[in-house]
């Protein structure tokens, strides 16, 4: 089985993605990682993330990078990933590996921006997992705060925005809710209010297919 989890920054998709992994016995990648590794390598490196053939390098050389370092989770990283993410040779590089890991036995659950559309278009599940511009920045910044980051929620909220144009608005893959996947909006609800409505449609899809 394939799970695909789309969406944007901090609507909880990652934490959501990783919960149904455990419950359904699936592996789990999270795919923003991939290119959130070859941002952190470019600044590094000092190198510019818009910078194509920079960031195509840093792409071939992703294994370099611990996929849990803490630095992945930054918000200077969170923006050099997204600005990689625009580059198609950048998603070309990584593409394949992502397919590989969704074909992988039992399965698996992948989180992302494109699953649904371009990486697991067949995917028999998809999920679209978004909420309120003002919600997300208030999730991210609490966050960045219980890390010690001294940040303001205004600040949060206006590198959210920018983030969510630029995902969108790429020429390459952009940022969209495939035609079949189903919306799961978590303004209103918790982890575990989110959870049960995913295992609901997840439980429906199996039971149809």
């Amino acid at each position: 089985m394939i799970i695909a989890v789309d969406g944007p920054v901090a609507a909880g998709k990652g934490t959501l993605a990783r919960r149904i992994a455990d419950i359904y016995g699936l592996k789990y990648l999270d795919t923003g990682a991939l290119y959130r590794a070859v941002g952190l390598l470019l600044l590094k490196r000092g190198e510019d993330p818009a910078n194509e053939q920079k960031a195509v390098q840093a792409a071939a050389d992703v294994g370099e990078i611990d996929l849990t370092d803490p630095a992945l989770r930054n918000e200077e990283t969170g923006n050099a990933a997204s600005k990689v993410a625009a580059i198609q040779p950048v998603r070309d590089a990584l593409l394949e590996y992502q397919r590989n890991v969704a074909k992988a036995k039992p399965g698996a659950v992948l989180d992302g921006r494109d699953i649904g559309t371009v990486v697991c278009p067949d995917a028999p599940v998809k999920l679209f997992v978004t909420a309120s511009a003002e919600v997300r920045a208030q999730r991210r910044f609490e966050e960045l705060k219980a890390k010690g980051q001294n940040i303001t929620y205004e600040a949060v909220l206006s590198d959210l925005k920018e983030r969510d144009e630029r995902d969108m608005g790429r020429k390459n893959a952009p940022l969209t809710q495939a035609a079949d996947a189903h919306l799961l909006d978590t303004t209103k609800l918790d982890i575990e209010a989110a959870l049960k409505a995913a295992c609901q449609i997840i439980d429906a899809s199996k039971d149809a297919s």
